[in-house]
């Protein structure tokens, strides 16, 4: 469980440097009622992600489980090997083209006129679909042996460790009130410059990781 804590929690945080996320959260924090529409956004991030990986953990990926023999160790360090390659691959991928992808601009003004938790949903809900490394620690969570509870609370674990930087945003703008637009301003040109390059390496540190405990799981089987 601890190991299980540990993943959701650390594959979470090198994936929550989101442009996709944390640029619109930026626009909003420059915009009027700010706090609240900032915290409003995170929470509709954050409930996608909880409620789809709920769903993903709960339904389909147990019935699928259940159809098969009960997985022993050797299958679960192969998931877990699987999901470290996947992560691998995804850094790879980000490093190859960090040049394109810083160039592209963040969705600073994305939102009109949707309310902040629908603008935040609805992006949650949109990159659902193609977020690998969400994909990759619910795979390990349906192999374990974790009851349905402790699978909820692994979910929640990675859903809270997306929104830190959003969390961040929200707690600069409680302190530093009007003080915080330079700093959100220097953020925000700093992450358009080196996301891909930051976000690599932490998919690099922790599909490392996983990648070396499903290896050496699968010897010692």
């Amino acid at each position: 469980m601890l190991r299980l804590a540990a993943l959701a929690f650390t594959v979470g945080l090198a994936d929550s440097l989101n442009p996709s996320t944390i640029g619109p959260a930026l626009y909003l924090a420059t915009a009027r009622k700010r706090i609240a529409r900032v915290a409003l956004f995170t929470l509709g991030v954050f409930l996608v992600d909880l409620v789809g990986g709920i769903v993903l953990t709960a339904a389909p990926g147990k019935l699928l489980i259940g159809l098969l023999p009960r997985p022993d160790r050797s299958v679960r360090h192969a998931i877990e090997l699987a999901a470290g390659v996947v992560l691998l691959v995804v850094a790879v991928a980000l490093w190859l083209g960090r040049r394109s992808l810083a160039r592209r601009a963040l969705p600073l003004h994305s939102g009109g006129g949707r309310s902040a938790f629908v603008g935040g949903a609805s992006i949650a809900a949109v990159e659902l679909p193609t977020a690998l490394p969400y994909f990759a620690v619910i795979a390990a969570i349906i192999a374990s042996d974790v009851s349905l509870p402790q699978a909820v609370s692994l979910i929640g674990l990675y859903s809270l460790a997306f929104v830190v930087p959003l969390l961040a945003i929200v707690a600069v703008l409680l302190i530093a009130g009007e003080r915080a637009d330079p700093l959100l301003q220097r953020c925000g040109a700093w992450l358009q410059r080196r996301w891909p390059v930051v976000l690599a390496g932490l998919l690099l540190l922790v599909g490392s990781a996983l990648t070396v405990i499903g290896a050496a799981g699968l010897i010692h089987t």
